[in-house]
């Protein structure tokens, strides 16, 4: 029994409670304020009957079950309204005794208990109007009226307050979690793209040497320095790649594309025949240059390990607004084969900056991949 919507966002108190002490102390105070000042409200109100010990018994329950508000605050609220008209009913003096069923009222709808809340506060207003109909006293059950409708709609302000800050701090942390998790798949490509790039160059540079130890001794240790090179630079890379997860070092030693003739070379390392264009003058934003690059490193490792090209061709250009990557081998293609991971994640990459990506079986593989400059912004891809 909430109330007609569903709950809102639970309250401070729900979620960060006050610490009891300060909860019995702001009662305790609650309590003497209503007490002595329905003494001092009592003395012009002779009329009224005299506050006894029963008096001070209501007087100290309504403040009393504001304690109960954490844990059920349509009935607490109602009851703090019950314990209110039980004391108008039986002819105390009016005074401060109002204050702890309009603290009530105001904290439960805020919570969410709207169910309670209006109808302990009609039924407040029914029984203010049966009071009065005898004496005709209609002013003081407008007035009644006029407070419980004001008490109720601050306590509705604080609802839809608390609603809005639970929507935008929901939304907040959506976003937080998309962030987090395009960080996570942008990380998981960059150490597939930079592991399988680099074992394939050292497994291919490691059998070549296997076969020139027993062939040609004296080209054994050139083999062996490039295995120590690859080796070297891919951990390196794993190297940054990790202080990026630990959020102490920088994303990269320098600007990617310097690394692409690297990257040609180290296939050519591998008896391929690479040829390198690039044409690109101003470079790229740094983003675009990151996607380029992987493009480059994924295209020439899938040609290293599957393709059994002898040559390949790279070339890097800006035709009409777009930087645009192709590279091109003389091996097998995809022959039929659906794309593997490294593919998969290549046209994911691509795709996020804005761009498109595609492979064609033309007396080898033809893999193309288009980069709009405008649709990354100049920053970070989507």
């Amino acid at each position: 029994m909430r109330g007609w919507t569903e709950a809102g966002p639970r309250p401070a108190w729900a979620g960060r409670r006050t610490p009891w002490p300060f909860r019995v102390a702001g009662v305790a105070v609650l309590v003497l304020v209503q007490v002595l000042g329905t003494h001092g409200a009592a003395v012009r109100q002779p009329d009224a009957r005299a506050v006894d010990l029963l008096a001070v018994l209501f007087l100290v329950a309504g403040p009393a079950l504001l304690l109960a508000l954490p844990h059920w605050p349509g009935p607490a609220a109602a009851a703090a309204v019950a314990v209110t008209i039980a004391y108008f009913a039986l002819g105390y003096p009016w005074g401060p005794v109002l204050a702890a069923p309009a603290i009530a009222l105001v904290l439960a709808t805020a919570a969410g208990a709207r169910l309670w809340t209006w109808s302990a506060g009609a039924v407040f207003v029914a029984a203010a109007a049966a009071w009065a109909a005898p004496s005709g006293e209609w002013l003081r059950v407008a007035a009644v009226g006029a407070w419980a409708a004001v008490v109720l709609l601050l306590g509705e302000g604080l609802r839809v307050r608390r609603e809005r800050l639970a929507a935008r701090r929901r939304e907040w942390e959506a976003h937080r979690r998309q962030a987090r998790d395009q960080e996570r798949l942008e990380l998981a490509r960059d150490i597939h793209d930079v592991v399988a790039h680099s074992l394939s160059l050292i497994n291919v540079r490691a059998s070549v040497a296997l076969h020139l130890a027993d062939r040609r001794p004296e080209e054994l240790l050139p083999a062996l320095e490039a295995i120590k090179n690859a080796s070297h630079e891919a951990l390196g890379e794993v190297r940054e790649l990790l202080g990026v997860l630990r959020q102490d070092a920088p994303v990269g030693r320098d600007e990617p594309l310097d690394r692409v003739p690297a990257l040609v070379e180290d296939a050519r390392g591998t008896g391929l025949e690479v040829t390198l264009t690039a044409q690109l003058d101003p470079p790229p934003s740094p983003a675009i240059q990151r996607i380029v690059h992987r493009v480059v490193q994924e295209a020439l490792t899938n040609t290293v390990r599957h393709a059994g090209a002898r040559t390949a061709g790279v070339r890097i250009a800006r035709e009409g607004g777009a930087v645009v990557v192709e590279v091109h081998d003389d091996g097998s293609g995809l022959r039929g084969a659906a794309p593997g991971s490294g593919l998969t994640g290549m046209r994911e990459r691509v795709e996020a900056a804005g761009g498109s990506l595609t492979l064609a079986d033309d007396a080898g593989l033809h893999l193309r991949a288009e980069l709009p400059e405008a649709g990354a912004g100049g920053g970070e891809p989507r």
